[in-house]
């Protein structure tokens, strides 16, 4: 396993290059086997943990099934200072009665002050931790004022309850705005950015603010040489399988020629290596001009061997060039 450090302009720490998501614990993956894909992610050396509060309850979970998975799996063990643990907040159902849904009424219960700190303290009591080494806005909320948003971020910081703060699917506008509205109160901005982004890319999308676009990645890599560095964490980098997998239909917006072009490319590229498709992805991300850490799923200690692999996996240069030439 290889290492990268992230921080904000109070806060560094050191975190494993895949991060482990966690999403279907406790719900399409039973809590036994996500113990053990835990064990092995951590015997391998990995230290980055992510799961959010509202997971799986669009399938009939609590919401915090992952959360509860991880927190009595870091009581068994005792690990709990080898690891960084990220969760979020604003993507839960604010009405229960009502379903979560990516269109008007999403239902979700935004990032309101109350919000923000009253989930902070509900994901430690799942998790059984004292304190989130991150802390993502789960979606933008463009219905709280950010300077409300960022203030309670920064408040949860103060109080030692949060390390780095994030902001996930949002538009990279209102990352520039919040960093700087963290600056006008005085407290760490965002250090985290979390988007979707793998080896293909979607068709222009005039509404879409989940993507890293190159201009995030522009942005975040310029912050590297400042006092308040950016780092961005890649959700979905394998797109749940339909990378490799015939039967699993391409995403939306993402099966046109060039996303056909580029598998094919790839394809090509792993043979030659030795490796897997899945592999060469997860070291183009990790390995690029501005590195992504890669958020990276598995449902069996199989699943999660294979992709172990990458940890280590360097594209050469030429390599690297044909995948990015397409």
């Amino acid at each position: 396993m290889r290492y990268r450090t992230i921080g904000d302009t109070t806060t560094t720490f050191e975190v494993s290059t895949l991060c482990l998501g966690t999403m279907w614990f406790g719900t399409r993956t039973d809590e036994q086997t996500a113990r053990a894909v835990l064990d092995r992610y951590v015997e391998a050396g990995g230290t980055f943990l992510d799961t959010a509060n509202n997971y799986s309850s669009w399938i009939g979970g609590t919401g915090r099934d992952s959360e509860g998975v991880v927190g009595r799996w870091l009581a068994d063990r005792g690990n709990r200072d080898e690891l960084r643990i990220a969760t979020k907040v604003g993507a839960a159902k604010k009405d229960p009665n009502l379903p979560l849904q990516h269109v008007p009424p999403t239902n979700y219960q935004g990032l309101a002050a109350e919000t923000v700190a009253w989930e902070a303290r509900e994901s430690l009591r799942h998790l059984s931790i004292d304190h989130l080494d991150a802390y993502y806005g789960h979606v933008d909320d463009y219905d709280t004022p950010l300077e409300e948003t960022v203030g309670a971020f920064g408040k949860l910081q103060a109080e030692g309850l949060v390390g780095i703060a994030g902001i996930s699917n949002v538009a990279l506008r209102r990352v520039v705005e919040a960093r700087e509205e963290a600056r006008r109160q005085g407290v760490a901005p965002y250090g985290l950015v979390q988007q979707q982004l793998t080896y293909p890319y979607p068709r222009p999308d005039v509404g879409r603010h989940n993507w890293a676009s190159y201009e995030l990645l522009d942005y975040a890599g310029a912050s590297a040489a400042t006092d308040a560095p950016l780092a961005v964490t890649a959700y979905s980098p394998l797109m749940q399988g339909a990378l490799v997998r015939d039967d699993k239909p391409l995403w939306d917006g993402f099966d046109h020629p060039t996303t056909h072009e580029r598998l094919r490319v790839l394809r090509e590229v792993a043979a030659e290596l030795g490796a897997t498709p899945n592999q060469v992805v997860l070291a183009w991300l990790t390995g690029g001009e501005v590195p992504v850490i890669p958020i990276v799923g598995a449902s069996s200690v199989a699943q999660l061997d294979e992709l172990l692999g990458a940890a280590d996996l360097d594209l050469d240069p030429e390599l690297r060039a044909r995948l990015d030439a397409v």
